[in-house]
């Protein structure tokens, strides 16, 4: 308990002095939160629509109108998945950073968990596919007995247990919580300030000690470094080398359009992804270092516009991975022009009934007579 008389009061902005005791005023951000305001609703809102609609047209060719036929079809599938989740869950970890968590803590645990097995299940089953493709163009003799349906379900069962495993810090320590810096618990002369309003509760890590908190927030961001980018970004690099050696070799106009593919998918893996875990390595390396307010806020909204840059991935995957593909593009003229026939059915049943049905079975029997030889995945 602090007396009045035991302190000769003096302040300026950041700083106050009372006596013995000095007490400096945490950095506000203002301006990185300034940054998080126009960032979250409006670019973050556009990232959560156009990978829904990329994802969901990818689930649904292959639910309705392509069958898993290849170990790429899998893939793309299982990356359509990990990439829907993701953005059904952006809108609410960009709703927890802006403000109080007011969903508990099974929510809190479920939502910054679940983010984290997207995050190094998509990462390396885009590794897997890039491993594919080297198979499929380098390794053309062995492709038939290593690239099969089987293996490809066991790959990727194994891909997300793994990513499940290195998410297990993320469930444990990430807690429902109220700061204690929301709290007024400096009292003079015996009296309590009153709380300026209702408990502001966060979603946010939480340790017991000081020894767990260092290991656990540098072995998190150290782990997401190695394995959700480096790792993927190598073998991608390896693969794709490759595969860009042995187009090359090959005189087809094809065959280099391929390539053209390939250098695509690569430059926009590294420049979506390279920025953000370029800025996440040196906060992590000066992590627990003394920094100025001003070095700390400008890293600060580096993170949030590099992470935003990285979000645009899930965005680009259908475009890169699904419908470069010239079957699976004529899959998805087929779903459009199938809800298209709907449409008129429905909406003027006497007068479009008969062409619409006529339409429909055509479509429909185009999609089944259609044929399927190789991967959606075409180089």
């Amino acid at each position: 308990m602090f007396n009045q008389s035991d302190y000769d009061e003096s302040c300026n902005e950041s700083y106050c002095s009372y006596g013995d005791i000095d007490i400096v005023e945490p950095c506000s951000h203002q301006n990185n939160h300034s940054v998080a305001l126009v960032i979250g609703p409006y670019v973050h809102s556009i990232i959560c629509i156009l990978g829904l609609v990329g994802n969901i047209l990818v689930i649904v060719t292959y639910a309705f109108y392509k069958r898993t036929k290849s170990m790429t079809d899998i893939y793309l599938l299982n990356v359509a998945i990990s990439d829907l989740l993701f953005v059904v869950s952006l809108p609410l970890i960009v709703y927890n950073e802006l403000s109080a968590w007011p969903m508990g803590p099974v929510a809190c645990k479920l939502l910054r968990g679940s983010y984290s097995v997207n995050l190094y299940s998509g990462m390396l089953l885009l590794a897997c596919i890039s491993t594919d493709r080297y198979i499929a163009i380098v390794q053309a003799r062995r492709s038939f007995r290593l690239r099969s349906l089987q293996y490809s379900r066991v790959i990727c069962a194994i891909v997300w247990v793994v990513a499940l495993l290195l998410s297990i810090p993320s469930f444990y320590f990430y807690t429902w919580y109220e700061p204690s810096h929301t709290k007024s618990f400096f009292m003079i002369e015996e009296e309590e300030s009153l709380d300026s309003g209702p408990p502001q509760y966060v979603c946010e890590f939480m340790f017991m000690d000081t020894n767990t908190a260092w290991k656990t927030k540098v072995a998190v961001p150290s782990t997401q470094l190695a394995v959700g980018f480096f790792l993927p970004l190598l073998i991608m690099v390896f693969c794709y080398s490759a595969v860009i050696v042995t187009l090359l070799k090959a005189r087809n106009f094809q065959r280099h359009k391929a390539v053209r593919v390939v250098l695509v998918v690569v430059a926009v893996f590294i420049i979506c992804h390279l920025p953000y875990n370029v800025t996440l390595l040196y906060d992590t390396v000066h992590m627990f270092k003394e920094q100025s307010c001003e070095a700390a806020e400008a890293l600060q909204i580096s993170k949030t516009v590099t992470q935003t840059i990285a979000y645009l991935h899930c965005c680009l995957n259908p475009v890169l991975y699904a419908f470069v593909g010239v079957k699976f593009r004529n899959h998805f003229r087929r779903i459009v022009q199938d809800l298209w026939c709907l449409g008129k059915k429905y909406i003027a049943p006497r007068r479009f009934s008969r062409v619409t049905s006529e339409m429909y079975v055509s479509t429909r029997r185009s999609v089944d007579g259609s044929s399927e030889n190789g991967s959606s995945f075409t180089m």
